[in-house]
């Protein structure tokens, strides 16, 4: 098979975490990959690392390229590591590496912000909206609530570090008022909102969604957002963003919407390289490629099994998915959520609420276009 070359790279330089997130999909789901592997990335994996992105940049001419520095949380790396990592990648890629950070924000505080400025690292927060809601499932070990810390991280962030504001991650629950949330987000001036549904399989449905029910809590929650968003966007929600571009014929550039192929790939703290390291949520053995940087080159990633799978398009999604008349938009949602006990070969367990959020927007969009014929 040709080798499709991979744009994003997602450098876990951590592999532990300050927070007890109980949706977490590292720590409380099926992947317990961390457990085994060294707390905090090397230099020599680091060095290696670079070496083999830059061994790819060469190989497919890539003029740009994306570093995202994930973990568990990042930040437990240090300013020091993610000064010399930042250097390093940079003097060796011969290409614009664009580098950002997703943080849970509570070791986001003026010196580490400073340092990622000056370094040209955007960073991404974790936040579930108001106090009550962020507080029920980002807690630390000891229970308490993270919101405090977080709201600080914030306001630096949204002001005198506003440029290298990348924008918020809020994962959705149902149990919540979306307004009250959304209202909450958009204190903080947010350039951009990822809205993500939170992790779950047909073994582990996600909470409120039950197996072979026709209800849609998911959809309810984000059709009220959207519509509110759709006649007065008071900043972009790259959820509604991506699902306008495909029902409007274009393509999707985030995982989990749309057919186009996913060109990220995972290098673990130890140097393993992984598929998609969501896919651990539903299975340890899932995004495990048995790859390592000290001996493989992103060449042989793109082409395992793994990777191909994630990376299949339509072929890869179930007959139901295949047969449905929104699968161009909704893409089978993300692999990761499509797991039960026999594999992949199945629609998304969140898949009634994919198909009602999707002819929504499908339906409005078309009525105001058809409005303006």
């Amino acid at each position: 098979m040709e080798a499709r070359p991979f744009r994003q790279f997602v450098v876990k330089v951590h592999s532990r975490c300050n927070l007890a997130c109980d949706y977490c999909y590292v720590y409380e789901l099926a992947d317990q990959g961390w457990r085994s592997r060294p707390r905090a990335m090397s230099p020599e994996v680091v060095a290696r690392t670079a070496e083999r992105v830059a061994e790819h940049v060469r190989a497919h001419r890539l003029s740009e390229v994306e570093v995202v520095l994930h973990g568990g949380e990042p930040l437990l790396f240090g300013r020091a590591p993610v000064k010399s990592l930042v250097r390093r990648f940079r003097s060796a890629v011969p290409a614009r590496v664009r580098f950002s950070v997703q943080t849970n924000g509570t070791l986001l505080d003026r010196d580490f912000l400073d340092l990622l400025a000056a370094l040209d690292v955007r960073v991404g927060v974790s936040v579930d909206g108001d106090p009550e809601a962020h507080d029920r499932h980002r807690v630390r070990p000891d229970g308490t609530g993270s919101w405090a810390a977080v709201r600080s991280a914030l306001r630096l962030l949204a002001g005198e570090f506003r440029s290298v504001y990348g924008g918020l991650l809020c994962v959705v629950d149902v149990r919540t008022d979306p307004f009250r949330v959304y209202e909450s987000l958009l204190e903080f001036a947010p350039p951009v909102i990822d809205f993500l549904l939170p992790h779950g399989n047909w073994s582990t449905p996600p909470q409120d969604r039950i197996s072979g029910s026709s209800d849609t809590p998911y959809a309810d929650w984000l059709i009220a957002l959207f519509d509110r968003w759709y006649v007065r966007p008071e900043t972009r929600v790259r959820l509604f963003e991506e699902l306008l571009n495909v029902v409007l014929g274009g393509r999707s550039r985030v995982e989990g919407v749309g057919l186009t192929p996913t060109a990220q790939v995972v290098v673990e703290t130890d140097g393993a390289i992984s598929a998609s390291d969501i896919l651990a949520s539903s299975s340890p053995a899932a995004a495990f490629t048995g790859l390592h940087v000290a001996r493989d080159d992103f060449d042989r990633v793109s082409v395992s099994p793994e990777v191909v799978a994630a990376q299949s398009g339509l072929a890869g999604l179930s007959a139901t998915c295949r047969s449905c008349a929104v699968v161009s938009a909704c893409g089978g949602g993300l692999r990761a959520h499509r797991f039960a006990a026999d594999g992949f070969d199945h629609p998304s367990v969140y898949c009634p609420d994919l198909y009602r959020l999707i002819t929504h927007i499908r339906d409005r969009v078309a009525a105001d276009l058809a409005a303006l014929a």
